[in-house]
């Protein structure tokens, strides 16, 4: 399995524009992140896990050329503005929709935005949606898995659990919550690696705290949490020796951070 994060930052995106950033190092290429999405690989199989407004520009730095499969976590705009930028990838299929998996909110909102893109014959060149309810388990072409739970954002968000059968590999993305609740806890025990909300230091009604990332990290007991969704104040530097310090095995995802997962190398 292959995990690509193409963006780890919050809903504005870092830095803030009109905004100073006080304590943000501009020199420190991993500072500067775009809006929250991944890129995963399991069997073989392309599944892009939303599409903020930067997906056209990640998916060039990325060198992303195929998905087969979208997985819409929730239907905030920072997660979905990219949609249309999927239409080179139905060109690939010859036209054919690309199928979109989301809650009843995430879905409800792409029809609202993207009419334009849903119940569709083949026509190449444009955006083609199948959009279908995300089940508990989503077995996959190949044979990977991806198992879902329901995380609180104010809205329901989408956590994900991917399982890949050949490699044993497991994988959680915890993306937008403001907390873990015990069932997501379960389903995530012992992946191999999770990605986390981990917002800023301050409280906040919807997201995660760094703190509360990291105790959420020690109750699922991946091998490794890297934390996302973050805001200027998570400065890269400065919060990677402090987790070094306090948390070893979490650390800071960044805009292009690629992991490969395979148990049978271990």
């Amino acid at each position: 399995m292959e995990i690509i994060v193409l963006g780890c930052g919050t809903s504005q995106g870092v830095p803030l524009v009109a905004h100073d950033n006080p304590g943000w190092d501009r020199g420190e290429p991993r500072n500067w992140r775009t809006r929250s999405s991944i890129h995963v690989v399991i069997e073989g199989h392309h599944v892009q896990v939303d599409t903020g407004p930067e997906f056209r520009m990640q998916c060039l730095s990325n060198d992303i050329r195929e998905v087969d499969t979208v997985i819409l976590t929730h239907g905030h705009a920072d997660h979905i503005l990219g949609m249309d930028d999927l239409r080179q990838f139905c060109h690939a299929r010859g036209g054919a929709a690309i199928p979109v998996y989301s809650t009843e909110e995430g879905l409800g909102r792409i029809r609202t935005i993207f009419p334009y893109a849903i119940g569709k014959t083949k026509v190449d060149g444009y955006v083609n949606l199948d959009l279908r309810d995300m089940p508990e388990a989503l077995e996959l072409p190949g044979g990977g898995i991806v198992r879902s739970t329901l995380l609180p954002h104010g809205v329901d968000v989408l956590g994900l659990v991917f399982e890949e059968p050949s490699t044993g590999s497991r994988f959680a993305y915890y993306t937008d919550c403001k907390r873990v609740p015990p069932a997501a806890r379960e389903l995530a025990r012992g992946v191999d690696v999770a990605i986390l909300d981990g917002l800023r230091p301050e409280w906040h009604p919807t997201h995660m705290t760094v703190d509360e990332a990291c105790e959420a990290a020690e109750a699922i007991g991946a091998g490794v949490t890297y934390l996302t969704h973050m805001t200027y104040q998570v400065d890269y530097a400065t919060y990677t020796r402090k987790l070094e310090r306090s948390h070893p095995r979490v650390r800071l995802a960044h805009d292009g951070l690629r992991i490969r997962l395979d148990r049978r190398a271990t």
